[in-house]
């Protein structure tokens, strides 16, 4: 998907006018990213949440205080313009991505942790989101806090609770339409990004390269921080890799969504180059955790070995 991604991208930036029509329709599409998210939850779920605080709580923590000042500091050290600035910050103070739990399978971490992790922080984002947005970003551009808290509400929170609802009372026809919604979710993330880019589509040319650098600064820094910050609080490995993968990778659709309502489409850039670029961060970092996780055991059985022998 990412490359996919990457493909629209740069074909959006050549024929822009053949996704401006997308752009009108993003909340909507960013609609259809979270009602599938909410086909995958559980109740049991949310369940884990009671069972499992103390993982939930650090997580969720550091989601909301690592990645929205992460976000303030590169603003601040690359001097961006006010319209690219909200952008970054927007990205920074969103709940976490849709492909996290994925990621953090492939990493050999705590599914259910992330899954929980996922779900708290999109449950709180209404509310956390466009605070945080205004704290940060207020002395930039004016955030209609009250505005943006209920577009969250229409496109992030009540799909996933839709979503949810669907999982739970109708079983047997959400297990017969759950294979098809990864495509579904997937066309629509592609969808979102042409729709974006082709908004700024001359801009992007101009500024594409240093949001490329910050992009990659803002993740980076949000997977060790998550990383470091879960060790502090004596996690375990499992969990603090989930914790890592969970801060660093952003719901950059909602970010880029809130942009293009709220903003100049120019502001949606950070959350369209994010989508792309976490994507792959997190394929890697999981591949060196899995890598490092069967290492690791197989150091163990050797040691095992000898023991016997």
């Amino acid at each position: 998907m990412s490359l996919m991604v990457f493909l629209i991208g740069v074909f959006a930036v050549w024929q822009p006018e053949s996704f401006t029509w997308v752009g009108p329709h993003i909340p909507l599409l960013l609609g259809i990213i979270m009602f599938g998210m909410g086909m995958t939850l559980t109740v049991d779920d949310f369940k884990n949440i009671v069972r499992n605080p103390k993982g939930i709580f650090i997580g969720v923590f550091a989601q909301f205080l690592i990645m929205p000042l992460v976000a303030f500091f590169l603003v601040k050290a690359f001097n961006l313009p006010p319209e690219i600035a909200i952008g970054v910050i927007l990205v920074g103070t969103c709940p976490g991505g849709t492909a996290s739990n994925v990621i953090a399978y492939l990493a050999k971490g705590d599914v259910a942790l992330s899954v929980s992790m996922s779900a708290t922080s999109t449950i709180l984002a209404p509310f956390v989101t466009p605070v945080l947005t205004y704290m940060l970003a207020d002395a930039v551009i004016d955030v209609s806090v009250y505005s943006m808290m209920m577009s969250i509400v229409k496109m992030v929170l009540l799909p996933v609770l839709l979503g949810l609802s669907v999982h739970h009372f109708f079983e047997e026809f959400s297990q017969k339409i759950n294979p098809f919604m990864p495509v579904l979710s997937s066309v629509t993330v592609v969808l979102t990004v042409g729709g974006v880019v082709a908004l700024s589509a001359a801009k992007l040319l101009d500024v594409g390269l240093l949001m490329f650098v910050v992009v990659m600064c803002h993740n980076t820094f949000g997977l060790l921080l998550g990383y470091i910050m879960a060790k502090l609080f004596r996690l375990d490995e499992k969990r603090s890799r989930t914790v890592s993968i969970e801060v660093g990778m952003q719901n950059s659709g909602m970010a880029a969504s809130l942009a293009v309502l709220y903003f100049d489409p120019i502001a949606a850039i950070p959350g369209a180059i994010f989508s792309v670029w976490h994507n792959v961060s997190g394929a890697v970092l999981a591949n060196y955790f899995a890598k490092h996780t069967d290492e690791a055991e197989d150091n163990e059985i050797i040691d095992t070995g000898v023991k016997c022998i």
